[in-house]
């Protein structure tokens, strides 16, 4: 189950901003049990603790285990615009800049030739590289290290800090825009 406890134990579920975005939530987070991350996920709203939660469950076909995570709703509808649309100006509750950035990387090491796939594959790293921007407050030239809250993103994070300085950050964004253009596809 994925949430947030404050100090008076009062349940605060982290929010999915969009559908795309929990989906890459429950594709980082395989079985605990066998470590497979296929499922049939089953998504619907339900009520948490007197809060109206996402709720996507399934049975792992690896082991049989029953998973559940509970997401927030986002403040606002995202309307989604393209694919992939992971949220609005908001950062990410779900992952932090470094698990973001983990997102680009895999994608950019794995583009496939064919023009259409290699648009979308592109696409899913600028649209990553996007969601690490949105960790630079305004004002600011890096991600502030405060905002890196997990090990895998901290380790990713201390392994080349200037990765996450907002004009470097940019630079990528760009050039995968550009490749994804240079395919032809769209």
């Amino acid at each position: 189950m994925t949430a947030i406890e404050d100090e008076e134990d009062d349940m605060a579920f982290a929010v999915a901003r969009t559908r795309d975005e929990a989906h890459l939530y429950l594709e980082l987070h395989p079985c605990p049990d066998c470590g497979s991350v296929d499922a049939p996920w089953e998504h619907g709203l339900a009520e948490e603790h007197g809060e109206l939660v996402i709720s996507y469950a399934a049975v792992c076909p690896g082991c049989e285990a029953e998973r559940e995570y509970l997401f927030g709703l986002p403040a606002r509808d995202t309307a989604a615009v393209g694919w992939p649309t992971f949220g609005g100006p908001e950062p990410s509750e779900l992952l932090d800049p470094g698990q973001w950035m983990d997102v680009a990387d895999q994608a950019a090491a794995v583009v496939p030739t064919a023009p259409a796939e290699a648009a979308r594959v592109l696409a899913l790293a600028r649209a990553a590289v996007d969601e690490v921007i949105k960790f630079v407050p305004g004002g600011q030239d890096a991600v502030p290290d405060e905002e890196f809250w997990t090990p895998e993103g901290r380790a990713i994070r201390d392994a080349e800090p200037g990765r996450f300085r907002l004009e470097r950050l940019m630079v990528v964004r760009d050039a995968y825009h550009d490749l994804v253009r240079d395919t032809g596809a769209r």
